[in-house]
Formats: C-alpha cells, structure tokens, sequence
C-alpha cells in the first residue's frame, strides 16, 4: 500500500494552470513517486503525458539545447496538448535559464518539474521563473501522513478521536515516528537494521550530490561535525563564535554551512520575536530539523530512544514541524521568544495583526500550569490568546484578557 501524500489534490488541481508546477524538496522525500502517481492520474482521463529524468542517460541527449527537448515532446503530441513530467532538473546546468525559454515560447504542453534540494534550484530557477511557476515543496512524510499510513487509513477522517481512544497504539506510533522521522523509504522498512541502512544511505546521498558536487563545500569534516552539533542543540540559540572555535573555522564560513543546510532542506532557522524588525534579524537564531531521522541518525541515535519521557526535545521538534505545516500558507511567520533575564517561549506565531505564544510541554498535563515565561509575555505583548500544546489535556483558562489554550499535539495535526 503506497503512502498517501497530500500533496498530491493541491498537485492535481493545478494541472490546468498554464504556470509550470515546480516540486522542490529534500533528497529521496518522494518527489519522483509523487510525479508518476500524477502521471498516473492524467493516463486515466486519457490525456497524454511524457516522462524524463536527467537521472536517466537515455533522456539526458534530449536536455542538450531547449531545440532538442522540443523535438523529443512533439514526437510524442505533437502539435496537441500534453503532460511533460522532468524529473531531477537540479542536474541541467543553468535550469533557470533553460525553462524560463522553454516557457516564454508558448508551447501547449504544461510542465511539471521536480528536483532537490540544490541552491541552484532554489534560487536561481525561482528567480528565472518569477511569474511562470507555482512552488511546491514536498517535505518528508508528516506525521498525519504517517499516522494514516500505518492505521491504514481507517482513522482518515476522525484522527483526534484516533489519539483521544487508541492512546497506547498512538503513542507507540508517535514514538516511532520520533525516532525514525519521516523518510518513505525508511517508513517502508519494518526492520531497525534496514531502517538504518536506508538513512545512512540517504545521509551519504546529501553529502556526496548536495554539499560536495553541487555547492563544492570541500571542508566535509566541519560540516558534518557541525550538523551534529546542531542535532544536540534542538531549540537552543546558535553561537556562531563558539561554533567557530569548536570546528576550527571561520564565522563566516559557519555563515555559509548553516545557509546551505537550510537551503538544503535539512534544517530550518527561527529568528527570535521583537516588534523591531532590525532586532529580529541581527540576533541569534534557534534551528530546528525537518526530519526528525535524519537529526537522530547524525548523532548516532536513530531508532534508540525508548521513552517518550525522554523525548522532550524532539517532540519539541515536532511541534515546530506541525506549526510550520499549520501557517505556511496563511502568510504567518513562526519565531521564538528570549529576553535577557532568561524568559523563553518555545514559539511565537506572528500574524501580522496579533501574536501567538506557543508553550510545548512533552507531557500529560493534569492541571491548567501556566509558565512564568508565558506569563511574562502574555504581560508584555497582551496577546488575544496564547497555546499551551501538550500530550494530553484540552481546556481553556482566561488570565487577564488573554485566553489560554491548552491543546493536545494531534490538534495541530
């Protein structure tokens, strides 16, 4: 039974838009069985579609010159209307350039493009296609994705009863999800030791073709040594200086790793809250990763966690990843709070017109407990409410005129 991503409906409701569709995201997260299953779907309404992959040396003669990718697409329609699915795009040198005139000479055929996670792609082709794409990028399995996959989707439609009833499968499956995060291939494996082979092979992957071949990083040892570094410290405040001294390396080039980690896909950085944007963007970020099995395997811990007691910190993780899936689309931006004296909220969601402080409790929460830290932001900033998420327990408390939520994780689902 394949995993059902969701994706795939916003996918398929933008077939008939004229703009190419552009998957991006991490290595091996299931952007090429994504683009079949969409192949797939337009074969049985009879439309016709073409597959080529710069991964194939048969199709790599049909990406010489944009002349030549036209001919190979006008033997198969010809004149008429059709799919053209390129896969791995981030392999065609000057790709940007190379679709942007494949788009402005008005073809009839619609293109669905996907490649990973290169600078090249990222920037360089968004830049060239400003006005002739739609971006979509494919993370790792999320957890509802996970959760419905493996409950077969029995639960598809009443997950938070799922949760609320099945408390000991559920939290088996949380665990299990924390410990080996979100890769397909590594979900597919019922096996530890194939788990792990897939993961290594998967971490070798992105240091061979991502930070060796495409962005030419040639002190591989410090940007190994500082992804593992930054594994151990989930949520906490990065500093440069110290990362520098430990790695023997210059801030700068700390600058650089920790740009192509995140442009990457593997990590993501949160800038702390203030009201002053120029504070926002001078002070130190936290960093959280996008999946949880790659963080894990990193520092040598993929599958070795048993309690979920002692899971804080990535279910922390976690969080941002739900809160992220959340507002990606709303226009909202997720941040974190610290002050001098030592007050931290875990996150802040800043919607422009009102604020969310966000309180993560790895527990079963039996009373309404509000943090003095939360309390403290909540007297500075006033918000209309502020989120306690945690493992159990919904309810609701006024202080003042803030209202807060105390919301079970799976909520957020």
């Amino acid at each position: 039974m394949p995993i059902k991503r969701y994706m795939f409906s916003e996918l398929a409701a933008h077939l008939p838009k004229k703009e190419m569709s552009l998957i991006i995201g991490p290595r091996q997260a299931g952007k090429t069985t994504l683009m079949l299953q969409l192949q797939e779907y337009l074969k049985k309404t009879d439309e016709k579609t073409l597959f080529l992959s710069l991964d194939f040396e048969r199709d790599m003669p049909n990406f010489t010159t944009q002349a030549a990718l036209l001919d190979r697409i006008k033997l198969e329609f010809g004149k008429k209307k059709g799919y053209v699915f390129i896969d791995e795009i981030q392999r065609k040198e000057n790709a940007g350039i190379f679709l942007k005139g494949l788009y402005d000479m008005q073809t009839p055929y619609k293109f669905i493009i996907s490649g990973s996670g290169s600078v090249e792609l990222k920037e360089k082709v968004h830049e060239s296609l400003a006005g002739r794409k739609r971006m979509f990028e494919l993370q790792t399995v999320s957890l509802k994705e996970f959760i419905n996959y493996k409950t077969e989707y029995k639960y598809e439609d009443r997950l938070n009863k799922y949760f609320q009833i099945n408390k000991t499968e559920s939290l088996s499956l949380l665990i299990e999800y924390l410990n080996f995060g979100g890769y397909p291939r590594v979900i597919l494996e019922d096996t530890r030791a194939e788990k792990l082979k897939i993961i290594d092979e998967i971490y070798r992957s992105y240091i061979e073709k991502d930070i060796v071949y495409l962005l030419k990083v040639e002190r591989l040892d410090a940007f190994g040594n500082m992804i593992r570094i930054l594994a151990g410290q989930i949520g906490s405040m990065i500093n440069l200086n110290e990362l520098s001294s430990t790695l023997g390396i210059s801030v700068q080039t700390i600058k650089n790793y920790l740009a192509y980690a995140e442009k990457t896909f593997i990590v993501k950085k949160l800038t702390p809250y203030f009201r002053n944007i120029r504070k926002e963007i001078s002070k130190s970020p936290v960093l959280y990763f996008n999946d949880l099995g790659l963080r894990n395997f990193s520092v040598g811990q993929f599958g070795r966690h048993a309690m979920f007691s002692e899971m804080g910190f990535l279910f922390q993780n976690l969080i941002y990843r739900l809160l992220h899936e959340k507002i990606k689309d709303d226009g909202s931006t997720l941040h974190f709070w610290r002050t001098k004296d030592r007050a931290e909220v875990d996150f802040v969601i800043n919607r422009g017109d009102e604020v969310i402080p966000v309180e993560v409790k790895c527990k079963e929460l039996k009373d309404k407990t509000i943090a003095r830290s939360l309390r403290g932001f909540i007297a500075k900033y006033n918000p209309r409410e502020a989120w306690v998420v945690n493992v159990t327990l919904k309810d609701e408390e006024m202080l003042e005129k803030t209202k807060i939520r105390f919301i079970p994780f799976f909520e957020l689902i």
